[in-house]
């Protein structure tokens, strides 16, 4: 079962540039934050989930979400997407594309299953970061699964 979730184009930013893991986490939280989607205390929960384990997935994509504690930080099922080109070290790798994700229940699991698949392809990656409208990026990540 699909969770209906319509990915805004307020919530893609392009082109952005970190100098560090915990800088690309607190922008990709603070988008999640700005549009309602979840609590100032979530971003904190959100870098904390990384430095008990690294959100780097592999294919240059890092996909940072709060601790199992921070759910009731969520207000809305959400995505936020940080296209960074250059990348940024998330330990040993660069990411170059941030997936900020707050699921209400059990739904930021579907969303994980739905990028991890799309972001396996490393052309699909690729796509991503070329990308060059906000469009382009949720055309490529609304693909049913």
């Amino acid at each position: 079962m699909a969770t209906a979730m319509k990915l805004e184009k307020e919530m893609v930013l392009l082109n952005q540039q970190f100098t560090t893991d915990e800088e690309a986490i607190e922008a990709a939280g603070a988008l999640l934050v700005n549009h309602g989607y979840v609590r100032p205390n979530y971003v904190e929960s959100m870098k904390s989930r990384h430095r008990l384990s690294n959100v780097y997935i592999g294919n240059h994509v890092a996909i940072p979400h709060g601790t199992e504690e921070a759910k009731g930080e969520v207000l809305k099922t959400g995505l936020s997407i940080l296209q960074v080109p250059a990348g940024v070290a998330f330990g040993t790798e660069q990411a170059k594309l941030i997936i900020g994700i707050a699921g209400i229940g059990d739904e930021h699991l579907e969303l994980l299953s739905h990028i991890a698949i799309i972001c396996s392809d490393e052309d699909n990656v690729e796509r991503l970061v070329a990308a060059t409208t906000a469009e382009e990026i949720i055309q490529l990540l609304s693909v049913e699964v």
